[in-house]
């Protein structure tokens, strides 16, 4: 499992503290480059100059610990593997992950999509730890992980959110 650890007395590193705590209190659009800027004491020229922009940051930031949520539920799907019924890993993956982003205040980092509207790592995860890989399945269940990270990121418990995770069935329907 790989932890990123910024020198955090660093512009870059404090920079990306500073989005890591913004970002996970607030949604994008609320933090502003001044208010990241001044929460890690560097001048907005800073974020530029290594970011990018406020995207940049974020995407940065985002990727980071979206690396370290897969990383999780990828070790959580290999221990579940051996279970009789294929459906408990990713299950089991599931809730790893919701335990993780609620411990370490990402829910709302980690409820929307990746921002570069490419492949989404985490649809893909889901849909290989399925008995039948299947790409749609992935993405519905990737929504559905994301949709209960956004309920607690508003107020909901996360033990509900926890809940209804562990309540989806990934059988397959019987087509006769």
């Amino acid at each position: 499992m790989r932890e990123w650890i910024p020198v955090s007395t660093s512009p870059r590193g404090r920079l990306v503290l500073a989005a890591v705590k913004e970002f996970g209190a607030r949604p994008f659009e609320e933090v502003t480059v001044t208010e990241l800027a001044s929460a890690a004491k560097v001048t907005t020229g800073a974020l530029y100059h290594h970011f990018g922009s406020k995207l940049g940051l974020y995407a940065f930031v985002r990727h980071d610990i979206e690396r370290r949520l897969l990383d999780r539920m990828e070790g959580a799907m290999a221990a579940a593997g051996t279970a009789p019924d294929p459906s408990a890993a990713v299950t089991s993956a599931m809730l790893v992950g919701l335990d993780f982003a609620v411990r370490e205040n990402f829910p709302r980092i980690l409820a929307d999509p990746p921002p570069d509207a490419g492949d989404d790592p985490l649809a893909e995860l889901l849909s290989h730890g399925t008995a039948a890989p299947a790409p749609l399945l992935g993405r519905v269940l990737a929504a559905a992980w994301r949709a209960a990270l956004a309920a607690i990121a508003e107020g909901a418990p996360p033990e509900q959110a926890r809940a209804a995770l562990a309540v989806l069935s990934l059988r397959t329907p019987d087509h006769r």
